[in-house]
């Protein structure tokens, strides 16, 4: 009798959590496929109105596998990688105080694209210890609704979760968005206490990077209140 209960138990998990993950997976996707073409579009665009600018400011989109594009602008790449697997969020979050959850736990569980911020000159020159920054994640539930975790300095919270699904347009703006935010954010020198002293080795060797990693410095720390307001 126990056994059949366990039985039960996991056919119901099957049936309801497996399957509901299933379709937050499957919009994530769909809207990852979204984001790729709007992006080349993007591209496309922009660049046939800089076609008497400098050669090097001009878009260049890039595919990296079925989870992954680039977008260089400038000295800039961005980033735009979809998590394969889907999340649920821990109970400080401010998502729980939102009636659209509130009223049914299963709109919770969301799949994530994850936008970050690159120097072009990283990839380029293969500068592994490099960083890039995290400047936005769009959440996306089994119904289409959508949330934006990102730097409130940049202006891009999105949170109208549970009142709006994510339409091309609205997702063609936080595109915008984190392109022109990227563009004004701008790299900083390092303090020069922490890159005045440099071996023969390291400057032979090319490997200075391991001690002076390059990035866009926001000048403040991505602390839990830079993300989504209660």
């Amino acid at each position: 009798m126990e056994s059949n209960d366990k039985k039960g138990m996991i056919v119901t998990t099957l049936r309801e959590k497996a399957v509901l993950k299933q379709k937050v997976y499957d919009n994530t996707l769909d809207q990852f496929d979204r984001t790729r073409k709007i992006l080349a579009a993007m591209a496309r665009e922009i660049n046939s109105d800089l076609m008497d600018a400098d050669k090097r400011v001009r878009m260049d989109f890039k595919e990296r596998g079925k989870f992954d594009v680039l977008l260089k602008v400038a000295g800039d790449i961005l980033v735009f990688s979809m998590h394969s697997n889907v999340f649920e969020f821990d109970r400080n979050h401010p998502v729980w105080k939102i009636p659209y959850v509130n009223k049914n736990p299963k709109n919770s569980y969301c799949g994530v694209i994850n936008i970050y911020n690159f120097l072009a000159d990283s990839f380029k020159y293969n500068r592994l210890e490099d960083l890039g920054y995290l400047i936005a994640r769009v959440f996306i539930n089994h119904e289409n609704q959508y949330f934006v975790e990102g730097k409130r300095q940049m202006g891009m919270i999105f949170s109208n979760f549970g009142g709006e699904e994510l339409s091309r347009d609205a997702l063609k703006k936080i595109l915008y968005t984190a392109i022109q935010y990227s563009l004004e954010f701008d790299l900083l020198a390092p303090p020069y206490d922490n890159v005045k002293i440099a071996s023969v080795g390291q400057v032979e060797a090319k490997i200075q990077y391991s001690r002076m990693a390059t990035g866009k410095r926001l000048g403040f720390q991505f602390n839990s209140d830079d993300v989504m307001p209660e």
